[in-house]
């Protein structure tokens, strides 16, 4: 066999009177292949190695009994995972193929806590975010296998979630600068003005239409909890709305008159927040933090943030009434605490008067 017919990164190595094939690109590590480049196993395993993809070209396969990889066929496969939403399996896609790619030959049997936290999570150091989606994924997984009898126990009991920096709500003061740098009558109000007054995520604002709209109501159909809400337009987004083009079916449009795809909608509105002059925490599901802040602060019910948000619990929804009334019943405890030191007249301890003695005292020495 010519060196020169083999595929580009295929080596032949030989070791004593045993002569093989691996794959090797630039100094990375070199992976065993089939012998006969002409078989389906070699070219298979090629692909593999070639896409990175470094167990499958091992030979080691996604559906080996009493896998990672098998249980993610198997969950896959479930009426579990068959009735979810599009929107819902196309977020999970790309999690399982990560787990399929780098641990689909991990045994279950041999999955412990630590072996998650050690094998599974710390090569997302420094990345919260994907440590976070990586551990949910699994854990989806191994509810499915506990409930299939794949496994007895939960492994992952006891691993804490990595934190996060949790993405906080506009100040009135940063809603006002973005409103004076952005005129009615800019695409960037219009978005802005729809995720501020709706209180919906970028996914369902960027996909709001005309036809949604009718009388003074915007019907939205959450993407990703599937709720269907009326919610009615705010007078200022009315406003808004009046001055904008209808010239497509959706509201919210390129500047080639083209739809926003959800990407698309979130880098369009980080650049209006950037040109602003507004700092990096203000990201746009921030609006959406805002509007149930105003809520709470006007006083609403957490059933009532509910209705105009589409939570689904009201432990989400009062998140919001419980900052609200802490700051309310603060302010009332301190003009009570000053209008009681005004009915009393003179306080009994000032601190001024701390650590001296009184005129009564000080006249019976």
């Amino acid at each position: 066999m010519s060196p020169r017919k083999l595929p580009p990164y295929v080596e032949k190595n030989t070791v004593g009177r045993r002569t093989y094939l691996s794959f090797r690109r630039g100094k990375g590590a070199r992976i065993r292949l089939p012998d006969d480049v002409n078989s389906d196993a070699f070219r298979d395993a090629y692909a593999a190695a070639l896409a990175g993809d470094v167990q499958r070209a091992k030979g080691k396969t996604y559906s080996q009994p009493g896998t990672i990889g098998a249980l993610i066929l198997s969950y896959q496969r479930s009426p579990e995972y068959v009735e979810l939403r599009e929107t819902t399996k196309k977020g999970y896609q790309s999690r399982i193929e990560a787990l399929r790619k780098n641990h689909a030959h991990r045994t279950l049997a041999g999955m412990t806590r630590e072996g998650i936290k050690t094998k599974i999570l710390a090569p997302y150091a420094g990345r919260p975010g994907a440590a976070l989606s990586i551990l949910k994924m699994l854990r989806v997984l191994i509810r499915h296998a506990v409930d299939i009898g794949w496994l007895k126990h939960d492994p992952s009991l006891g691993i804490k979630r990595p934190k996060i920096g949790e993405v906080r709500s506009w100040t009135d003061d940063e809603i006002s600068q973005f409103e004076a740098h952005w005129p009615i009558g800019t695409r960037e109000r219009l978005g802005f003005a729809l995720h501020l007054f709706t209180g919906q995520r970028r996914s369902d604002v960027h996909r709001m239409t005309w036809a949604d709209i009718a009388g003074e109501t915007i019907r939205v159909a959450q993407q990703k909890t599937g709720a269907k809400l009326k919610i009615p337009l705010h007078r200022d987004l009315r406003a808004v709305l009046a001055d904008a083009p209808r010239d497509h079916v959706t509201i919210l449009n390129t500047a080639f008159g083209k739809p926003f795809t959800v990407d698309g909608f979130s880098q369009f509105m980080r650049d209006a927040i950037r040109a602003s002059g507004l700092p990096l925490e203000c990201q746009p599901h921030g609006l959406r933090k805002a509007a149930g802040r105003r809520l709470a602060e006007a006083g609403c019910t957490p059933h009532q943030i509910m209705a105009v948000l589409g939570h689904k619990t009201l432990s989400e929804a009062e998140r919001y009434t419980r900052d609200a009334d802490q700051e309310r019943l603060a302010e009332a405890a301190i003009i009570q605490l000053e209008g009681g030191r005004k009915k009393n007249g003179i306080p009994q301890t000032g601190s001024k008067s701390l650590g001296k003695k009184s005129k009564t005292e000080r006249k019976s020495e």
